[in-house]
């Protein structure tokens, strides 16, 4: 069965791959410190089932240390020639969108048709993540369709995946952490706390005001998690359950769903956000980091005023 660890030991084996081209390249600053980043990620998802808690532990406080001390360079890339990409526009034209497509279309392929095949004792894919593994599968399709396109061979997609990785730099391990770190929040007892304060001084006897607050505090907390589905867990025990459902008696699928949709709205307003927020900028080398956060906070806004009369409407 193809399950989530396939996919692990490949993003581990990319890593690694990293790891190495930066140590080779001599020319690169900082290049053994670099190096030990991302070779330190890539242990983590290669053996890191098979380590002590303890050393996982320790490399991800090595982790933060190198990316907090400024450790992480990038290599000059090599361009080719404006001649030599000219011709390589002209050859591949609008077929270098075929790769990009083929995700979302074999992601979908692979849910609706490879994730039937099987039977009570065997599964092609995890049925427990399917939609993961599918879309694992989508990139590493796509990938293969690249190579063909651009009659380039799997070393240079490499190459690109380096480049790529430290562009995004100490951002690639936030949505681990933020994922981790919800985790954490909700068995500390957050939710409760969140709880005790709402009730405490905010009037949500009223529906209007229990809905606002319950959909301003996914956003607002999205902001500080960077992850809608981090926040979700805390709020939604927090608030959502014993003031909106057991106070109010609000449909529970319609509060998650726009519930959601809330903590969305946040993610579009913060830095924390680092894959949707800060990484697009700096992969266009902005000279405004935080530009695709000011373009999208109008509309953030606006959006999450509307989920709340929508959640004051639909929910009761």
């Amino acid at each position: 069965m193809i399950s989530l660890s396939f996919l692990y030991i490949l993003v581990g084996l990319i890593l690694l791959w990293t790891a190495i081209l930066t140590l080779l390249n001599k020319e690169q600053p900082r290049r053994f410190a670099s190096a030990s980043f991302w070779g330190c990620y890539a242990l983590v998802f290669l053996i890191g089932d098979y380590l002590p808690h303890e050393v996982v532990g320790l490399m991800v406080v090595l982790l933060a240390l190198l990316a907090g001390f400024g450790a992480l360079s990038s290599a000059v890339p090599k361009m080719l020639a404006p001649e030599q990409l000219q011709q390589s526009l002209t050859r591949i034209g609008k077929k270098i969108f075929l790769p990009a497509l083929l995700i979302p279309f074999i992601t979908v392929f692979g849910v609706l048709v490879l994730g039937l095949i099987g039977n009570d004792n065997w599964r092609l894919l995890d049925p427990k993540n399917l939609t993961l593994v599918s879309l694992g599968l989508a990139c590493v399709v796509a990938f293969i369709a690249a190579c063909w396109l651009t009659r380039e061979s799997p070393a240079q997609g490499g190459i690109e995946a380096k480049r790529l990785l430290e562009a995004m730099g100490w951002a690639v391990l936030l949505p681990q952490l933020l994922a981790t770190l919800g985790l954490l929040f909700n068995n500390a007892g957050v939710g409760q706390a969140v709880a005790v304060l709402t009730e405490t001084y905010l009037a949500v006897d009223h529906k209007l005001i229990a809905v606002a607050t319950y959909a301003i505090a996914m956003a607002l907390f999205t902001m500080i998690m960077g992850n809608a589905f981090a926040a979700f867990p805390v709020i939604t025990a927090g608030i959502g359950i014993p003031v909106l459902i057991m106070q109010h008696g609000a449909n529970p699928a319609v509060m998650a769903a726009i519930g959601m949709f809330c903590g969305y709205c946040g993610t579009l307003m913060t830095p924390m956000a680092a894959n949707f927020n800060m990484v697009p900028a700096a992969l266009l080398e902005l000279k405004d980091q935080h530009a695709v956060i000011k373009a999208q906070t109008p509309t953030a806004v606006i959006l999450l005023i509307c989920n709340i009369f929508l959640l004051y409407f639909l929910a009761f």
